[in-house]
């Protein structure tokens, strides 16, 4: 008798997984995956995962702009994938308090540990109006303005006259990340490591974080006992991950000990006007941020990596991506240059020394504000290839969405910004295209679109407080290259996004140089 009965459990059981698959799997368009017993649509996913920013494009095309992704069973992977603005709009900002970053989120990013992209509530408040007051202090964004222009003039410049002179190739990506790597560096703790120059050397620290990285995005489709499973064997990604968060702690505690002893000292290894954020923190006045501990080593490590993360990868995507899409299209370039010479050279013909000046000292700033065709090259780019192609949001509590979609309490919803700005439906029959011109009106200012359809700044509470400081570097960067510098992409390159939390391309970008003849 109990065989017989266990026997009809069984098929009781396997009835109801036959049931659940056909009730659940109703494919609204060819392209989605099939939602298997107990699979899900993993199986679907890893077969398109070369190419999953794109696979996700072509669903939320053909699904009205959300879709639900079916994980395994008891994997605790499912998951509402939404680019509807109005569901971002509401998410982001008029339901923002429902919407935290949440346990699972700092699950996977554990790495950052208490970061401000970990952070919720109170610490997140904390940590942000923080922050905000460093990074909009006159002093730091001088500080900020001056670092890029050294970097870009005794570090960028002289790689590529070396690349031009020699005629070798070089890795447009390679050469960026280790621009913002320098730079960023610098601005979080004062210090230079010297990532960028002609001997391009391996620095271990911008290794670790691309290794976690890419431990972090595949975290995002497996089961979390799987990848913990993998941390405490030693085994695939979280291998990685367990090295490159030794070699962080490891080199973010050195130059911690090594701020300390300065600070302790009154000696500073930068010029006394700049102010790094790193001293800024040790210096925290806790009366006004009572929960943030300057003197707790953690803190700062968190704070480091946080800004590191922040300021390298994705500047050096943004770049990377704008230089790929102008080279592909020299109309667009023969116009950026008109209009550097139109507004911020011009002068040079009637002053008769600034023609022995550095183009880089010939602006400031605020000029760089009168590049309107440049601005929206850079804003096109970022639309088509934002440097964070995907994040994602928990509620507190059961929501329903404007899209009519029901949300349940700590239930998974994922932006994927690399589809947002390839929706025909958002931005037109033409949203494919690289057009600057979509971002300038009919009187030549610029455009404004709402954060929530042009994502790549982030919205609403958690709006990115560098974005100043970042499109202020882009476009110092893309004058003085544009200026000065022509580029070819080698052929046979296959260029295509890599699969992690930051749009990185597979396989570099490789360009030959030479310089311009400028009259």
């Amino acid at each position: 008798m109990a065989l017989i009965s266990l026997f009809e459990i069984s098929i009781a059981f396997f009835c109801f997984l036959l049931f659940r698959y056909f009730l659940i799997n109703k494919k609204p368009h060819r392209l989605c995956p099939t939602n298997w017993p107990f699979l899900g649509m993993i199986p679907g996913l890893l077969v398109e995962i070369h190419r999953v920013y794109d696979f996700i494009t072509e669903i939320l095309e053909v699904t009205n702009l959300t879709y639900p992704c079916i994980g395994p069973c008891f994997a605790n992977l499912d998951m509402l994938v939404t680019v509807d603005p109005a569901n971002i709009h509401h998410i982001m900002s008029s339901n923002f308090a429902n919407y935290p970053k949440g346990p699972e989120f700092k699950k996977l990013f554990d790495i950052l540990g208490d970061g401000i992209f970990n952070a919720d509530s109170e610490l997140w408040k904390d940590l942000r109006k923080s922050a905000q007051s460093m990074m909009m202090n006159p002093e730091f964004q001088k500080f900020s303005l001056a670092t890029s222009s050294n970097k870009l003039e005794k570090g960028l410049v002289p790689l590529l006259d070396h690349v031009a002179k020699e005629k070798l190739v070089v890795d447009l990506q390679d050469m960026f990340q280790r621009f913002t790597f320098d730079t960023t560096f610098v601005l979080a703790t004062g210090y230079d490591p010297g990532c960028l120059s002609v001997e391009m050397p391996e620095v271990e620290f911008a290794r670790a974080l691309d290794d976690a990285e890419e431990a972090i995005f595949f975290r995002h489709i497996k089961p979390e006992i799987l990848w913990r499973l993998q941390g405490l064997l030693g085994l695939g990604d979280e291998k990685k991950m367990t090295k490159a968060r030794a070699t962080l702690d490891r080199v973010c505690s050195k130059y911690i000990a090594t701020k300390r002893d300065e600070v302790s000292r009154g000696t500073n290894n930068v010029d006394s006007h700049s102010k790094d954020l790193l001293t800024s923190y040790m210096n925290l006045d806790t009366t006004k941020y009572k929960l943030l501990n300057p003197s707790d080593e953690r803190f700062l490590r968190d704070t480091i990596l946080t800004f590191m993360l922040a300021g390298r990868d994705t500047t050096g995507s943004g770049l990377t991506w704008f230089f790929w899409l102008l080279i592909k299209t020299p109309e667009v370039i023969a116009k950026i240059r008109q209009e550097i010479n139109t507004n911020l050279f011009q002068r040079s013909k009637v002053n008769t020394d600034a023609s022995d000046k550095n183009d880089s000292d010939s602006f400031n700033p605020q000029e760089l504000k009168k590049l309107v065709y440049l601005h929206g090259a850079i804003c096109e780019a970022l639309r088509l290839y934002p440097p964070v192609p995907f994040q994602h949001k928990s509620p507190t509590k059961p929501d329903v969405l404007p899209s009519g979609h029901k949300v349940d309490a700590n239930s998974k919803i994922l932006f994927c910004l690399y589809s947002l700005g390839r929706m025909k439906s958002v931005w037109g029959e033409d949203a494919l295209e690289f057009k600057p011109e979509r971002w300038i009106s009919e009187s030549g200012n610029s455009v404004h679109e709402p954060s929530y359809k042009f994502l790549s700044f982030n919205a609403g509470p958690r709006t990115c407080l560098g974005k100043e400081v970042a499109m202020m570097q882009m476009k110092t960067v893309a004058v003085k290259i544009i200026q000065n510098y022509e580029m070819k992409i080698v052929e046979a390159q296959q260029i295509e996004p890599a699969p992690s939390v930051i749009l990185h391309m597979k396989h570099g970008l490789k360009v030959t140089v030479t310089k311009r003849c400028l009259v």
